[in-house]
């Protein structure tokens, strides 16, 4: 009688085979997944921190601006729409849109690690909030915009904020129109 030892080469390569036709379908989708993650992850994050600075600018009957800011204490200024940066929450009861001593920043977002790319459109750096939650800062009548693209741009990865003069925010996907504002 002979003992079994282990597995002959064709059982190997079988199995070999069958690991890899179930690597080349799980990988993709892996990727898919987890960038589909991110891009909810940093949209998600800009949308929590602009109802809160409404939220704020509401309850404390004070305006609250949210801005582009790359050091996590003063705004990048007014030119400045790349949101990818970072930004941050402060109030700001004499609205000129800048930290000025004795303001409070509130919260900090700090740049994306990733190399996605989340630009306002029209071009602005900073959203402000008045006591009746109204928005301004470059939000026209139609609203303001702020796109996310993944560092490969494809509409599977594309989203945008849209932000009304009335203070109304929404997450849009790519080609979806809200109040003329087309996701590009």
């Amino acid at each position: 009688m002979r003992a079994n030892r282990g597995f002959t080469l064709l059982e190997a390569v079988v199995v070999m085979a069958m690991v890899a036709v179930l690597m080349a379908i799980a990988v993709p989708s892996y990727r898919y997944v987890t960038n589909a993650n991110r891009i909810a992850g940093e949209v998600n994050g800009l949308l929590g921190d602009m109802q809160f600075a409404r939220a704020e600018a509401i309850k404390e009957g004070q305006t609250v601006t949210v801005c582009v800011s790359s050091n996590g204490a003063t705004c990048s200024g007014a030119g400045v729409s790349t949101w990818q940066n970072g930004w941050i929450v402060f109030q700001d009861p004499n609205n000129n849109h800048a930290v000025d001593g004795g303001e409070n920043v509130i919260r900090v977002q700090a740049a994306f690690t990733s190399t996605d790319t989340f630009v306002a459109a029209p071009a602005t750096g900073y959203v402000t909030f008045n006591r009746e939650g109204f928005a301004s800062g470059g939000t026209t009548a139609a609203g303001l915009l702020i796109k996310l693209h993944a560092a490969t741009a494809t509409s599977a990865s594309t989203r945008c904020l849209n932000v009304t003069f009335a203070g109304l925010m929404t997450v849009q996907t790519y080609g979806q129109t809200n109040n003329t504002l087309t996701c590009t």
